[in-house]
């Protein structure tokens, strides 16, 4: 095959979602685009499972589980956080302040508690570091440089630019990684494995040859990836959350009486959640809205619609009867998945529901959220890999 002739391979992630998508439902799910001289095949079908990451996600899934996921134990240490955030809140006495530092610091406390058995006040310079690099990364990540070094990757790597950031950045996360696994490995005590790290050094030790090649090399991708992911999506969430909330005053109010009515002054709970419909419903509706990782299969309405006797608003509209039926009792709705599905599905799933209600039930128990004077509220996205916020202020007015 002449080099001409030559066909690159990009997953649809190499292009705009959207117009990928549309071109799919044209021409099928394998097709080809000119992207420059270069011909590329865009292949709209579910992702290969490969060995490693079986192993890997087995792993994954069965040590989070070890370390609380889902059980008492990490809902009292999301809890024990929620109240700390309160006081880092309260500090503000009212005033505008920016929360996304505030909240991404609260949320990877909880992943780095399960990671390192360790937790960082929230000024301290390296979760600062921590959450600037995975910050800044997903922010370059939806830009449209790497966008180009993603199609033309034997030319972007010469050219100077913010996608080389990237790399930067990856390779300081690793540093540290690799910092913290030295100490664990110093202290390792098989019969006392305080957290992720140790189950990973001691299991390491015990598989065989296969099993140690793959925890051996992909070990700093599995930490950098679920500190980025147990991070980001969630505090991104929380952040639309209570943007929304200053958008729709009328709906923060109905949650905090929901609130007031279910646990009154006592610390949320996890089986609270049954008891509040209304908060649950608000909760999936913040998730739907805010589409943080736009990849999922998209279904949406263009405007309002009557189908088959169903009123379905438009999908800008911030409606949480969308999980609420004619009595106003929670339903699920299968089409909802914001997680994903099946095997590639977010391994810390349960994990994330467990925060959101906590930390969203905790923050509108004590605070009112309002805008700053005089600032409409704007519920725009900025530029980045995962849908957020553009940057903005908020007002928690205490609540008596």
């Amino acid at each position: 095959m002449g080099k001409s002739d030559r066909t690159m391979i990009r997953t649809i992630g190499s292009l705009r979602l959207w117009p990928a998508l549309q071109l799919a439902e044209k021409y099928g799910s394998v097709f080809s685009v000119q992207l420059g001289m270069q011909k590329t095949v865009v292949l709209c079908i579910v992702f290969a499972h490969g060995e490693n990451w079986k192993v890997m996600r087995r792993f994954t899934l069965s040590t989070l589980r070890d370390f609380g996921m889902g059980k008492k134990t990490i809902e009292e240490r999301i809890s024990e956080e929620s109240i700390y955030l309160v006081e880092i809140f309260k500090t503000y006495e009212g005033k505008p302040f920016d929360n996304t530092l505030i909240l991404n610091a609260a949320v990877a406390n909880i992943i780095v508690h399960i990671l390192l058995n360790h937790h960082f006040e929230y000024q301290d310079p390296t979760l600062l570091k921590l959450i600037n690099i995975v910050s800044e990364n997903i922010r370059i990540g939806g830009s449209p440089i790497v966008m180009l070094y993603n199609i033309y990757p034997s030319i972007m790597k010469w050219i100077p630019g913010r996608h080389k950031t990237i790399g930067v950045n990856t390779a300081k996360l690793y540093d540290f990684l690799k910092e913290t696994f030295t100490r664990h490995r110093e202290h390792l005590d098989v019969n006392d494995q305080r957290d992720l790290i140790d189950v990973f050094l001691v299991k390491q030790q015990e598989e065989k040859l296969f099993f140690y090649k793959v925890f051996s090399r992909r070990k700093f991708d599995l930490l950098g990836n679920l500190f980025g992911a147990g991070m980001e999506t969630t505090s991104t969430t929380l952040r639309w959350g209570l943007l929304l909330m200053m958008k729709y005053p009328e709906i923060q109010k109905k949650v905090q009486e929901e609130i007031d009515r279910v646990i009154g002054s006592a610390e949320p709970r996890l089986e609270h959640r049954k008891q509040m419909p209304f908060t649950d419903a608000v909760i999936h509706e913040i998730q739907r809205f805010a589409n943080i990782a736009p990849t999922n299969v998209p279904h949406a309405t263009t405007q309002d619609i009557t189908f088959r006797g169903f009123f379905i608003p438009k999908p800008e509209e911030f409606y949480p009867e969308h999980f609420l039926d004619s009595e106003e009792n929670f339903v699920k709705n299968e089409a909802f998945l914001p997680f994903s599905a099946g095997k590639k599905s977010c391994a810390g799933e349960t994990l994330a529901k467990m925060e959101l209600f906590l930390f969203f039930t905790k923050l509108l128990q004590n605070f009112t959220f309002q805008p700053s004077p005089g600032v409409e509220v704007q519920l725009t996205c900025g530029d980045s890999m995962t849908s957020i916020p553009l940057s903005h202020n908020i007002c928690a007015l205490p609540r008596n």
